[in-house]
């Protein structure tokens, strides 16, 4: 166990835990980007898509990740991550060996298993490796993984599908996933808790102690700030989610755009509209929450109000160019309430709580925004569709629009507590 990363080595730390990341969003999103030859191969609905996609999922990788932060907060969190890394890498290839609808939902309700290991612990590696003013830029980096992963699961997903078959992307990402947990166990070591916090782990005191889990549990549920950020970021996510699982169907079966299309330029929209968020959203946070913490609230209510009407206009495109034009801006704007809400938890708890509660954010925001948000324009497209409306996937993603009303209302109330907190804290 190290007390404090070297320099050079908390980068190389870094850049490998984004690589799982990268990984773990990679497996995750396959469903949404081989949508339609799956549809093909297997026969099912968008409300099936969306069920597997959404609260399948999500049943394992949310409530599982609780009772697996609160083991990593008493065990070695590296050794948490690498195993869950070869979980979820193997139940993706058993994904792309499913004959049936049956058989793929019980592989993605395992990989959602194995997921539910993944981020929680890499949150505390990262918040016991980087001081304060500088996590908000080492999660910014750490959150790349979700637009990298994606553009590259569209890039070599798509263009494994069109050259293959669709179950070669699986089995062929599920293979690197495998490799990958053996290189964690090797590169990573497990940092002290609480050594880059600005009192010294040895004199905090409850920097040694073992968290109560149903303790901690009461702590996140009743502490307004750590729940307006988790709702904030869910109703969020029931936007990204919902979109980003159907997306690539979307762009197929109402812009017009082929697998081999979508392998280039949908994957280059994602890249550069989450990554740039991402990066921008990090070093943001660093330089204002130095001035006030209203910052982690107030920024990712601006940035969807901001997006709001390019989602709008980009699901009315009536050609798949200007379409994606649009998406590049929305994402850019989606994704700044992810480092943010991160760097806030993490900050707000002691060391020993960190992993449990990151768990219990990822519980809360990813059952709405992942849980419900795909299921829930799977469902509403099949819906219009029975009734009569022929472009019923473009109608549920219209309907979507609303949560971001929802959230921007949620982080602004998260923004007027911070304030009077931090007004609080000033001397008379």
């Amino acid at each position: 166990m190290e007390t404090q990363a070297s320099g050079a080595r908390r980068w190389i730390v870094l850049v490998t835990l984004t690589f799982v990341y990268v990984l773990n969003f990679l497996d995750r999103q396959l469903l949404g980007i081989l949508a339609k030859p799956i549809q093909d191969s297997l026969h099912v609905t968008d409300g099936q898509l969306g069920l597997i996609g959404g609260l399948y999922f999500a049943m394992f990788y949310c409530f599982i990740a609780i009772p697996v932060g609160w083991l990593a907060d008493r065990t070695n969190r590296v050794t948490i991550l690498s195993l869950a890394c070869a979980i979820w890498s193997g139940a993706t290839i058993a994904c792309g060996l499913a004959t049936s609808y049956t058989q793929l939902v019980v592989a993605r309700m395992t990989v959602g298993f194995g997921e539910a290991g993944g981020v929680p612990p890499s949150y505390a590696i990262i918040t016991d490796t980087f001081r304060p003013g500088e996590r908000g830029t080492a999660f910014g980096i750490f959150n790349l993984g979700p637009p990298i992963g994606a553009a590259l699961g569209i890039a070599f997903g798509a263009t494994i599908a069109a050259i293959f078959d669709w179950r070669d992307a699986f089995v062929a990402i599920g293979i690197v996933g495998v490799v990958t947990a053996i290189l964690v166990r090797i590169i990573v070591r497990e940092p002290k808790r609480g050594a880059t916090d600005p009192v010294p782990a040895a004199e905090q005191p409850a920097a040694t102690a073992k968290a109560p889990f149903w303790g901690t549990c009461w702590m996140f549920f009743t502490h307004p700030v750590l729940m307006l950020a988790a709702l904030g970021s869910g109703a969020t996510q029931f936007v990204t989610y919902g979109l980003g699982n159907f997306a690539v169907l979307f762009l197929i079966r109402e812009k017009g755009m082929t697998l081999s299309e979508i392998a280039v330029w949908y994957a280059l929209v994602v890249g550069i509209g989450m990554s740039a968020a991402m990066l921008i959203s990090g070093r943001v946070i660093d330089r204002l929450s130095r001035r006030s913490r209203t910052v982690y609230a107030l920024g990712p209510a601006l940035s969807l109000a901001v997006a709001l009407p390019f989602y709008i206009a980009f699901v009315w495109a009536p050609g798949w160019p200007l379409a994606l034009l649009l998406l590049t801006i929305v994402n850019c704007f989606n994704y700044f309430y992810l480092s943010a809400s991160v760097a806030l938890v993490q900050e707000e708890v002691r060391p020993d709580q960190r992993v449990l509660a990151g768990a219990l954010l990822l519980l809360v925001m990813n059952f709405i925004g992942l849980g419900l948000g795909p299921t829930y324009v799977g469902a509403a497209s099949d819906w219009f569709k029975a009734h009569g409306w022929e472009h019923g996937l473009q109608l549920a993603l219209y309907t979507l629009s609303p949560f971001y009303l929802i959230a921007i209302a949620l982080f602004l109330t998260l923004a007027r507590i911070l304030r009077a907190e931090q007004a609080a804290k000033v001397p008379a």
